[in-house]
């Protein structure tokens, strides 16, 4: 039965070694944030942190994660307080939603290794497809996350989930700099 740590907490899942780790986490964890885009590594949609490296979750199996720490988006930051996060709504980044997790979750991964980015840095570190075409706004939203961590700028925080649509209508993130 492989174990490993989803989102700080340890898991088994009593599934075939070698099921992608993708199903294991949508199907028997029910963290349905992880998307299934191409199933062949190549969109993004199912990038998960492992051990602190972005990868694509339909190309690895229970069996390789057995014993690694895992971070799916909704690890990231449950109440969508991440400044990668909280850029991408800043930056009007995001369209459909659906590559977003699996490009927020790669961007983490880069602005943890290389907190001040170029866009080239960026194009190589966050291979994700956007079918909605948003990549300058992408580029925009990382390095932005990049100076929140920085600390050279602030970002007023996004309403979290719950929040009544009146007032998710009016809250548009303010952009300061420090």
């Amino acid at each position: 039965m492989p174990s490993l740590t989803v989102n700080e907490r340890p898991l088994a899942f009593d599934m075939d070694p070698q099921t992608p780790l993708l199903w294991a986490l949508r199907d028997a964890a029910n963290l349905t944030g992880t998307k299934y885009g191409c199933g062949v590594g190549d969109c993004g949609a199912c990038m998960v942190l492992v051990d602190g490296e972005a990868k694509m979750s339909c190309q690895m199996s229970l069996a390789e994660a057995e014993g690694r720490v895992v971070t799916t988006i909704e690890g990231l930051s449950p109440d969508r307080s991440h400044p990668v996060q909280q850029a991408l709504v800043a930056q009007q980044a995001i369209q459909c939603g659906f590559c977003t997790p699996g490009i927020a979750i790669a961007a983490a991964a880069l602005l943890a290794r290389n907190a001040d980015p170029s866009p080239e840095d960026i194009r190589a570190a966050v291979p994700n497809l956007c079918r909605c075409g948003v990549y300058p706004r992408l580029v925009a939203a990382i390095q932005q996350a990049g100076r929140v961590l920085r600390r050279l700028e602030t970002i007023d925080p996004v309403p979290a989930p719950g929040t009544s649509a009146e007032d998710a209508a009016r809250a548009v993130p303010a952009i300061k700099a420090t």
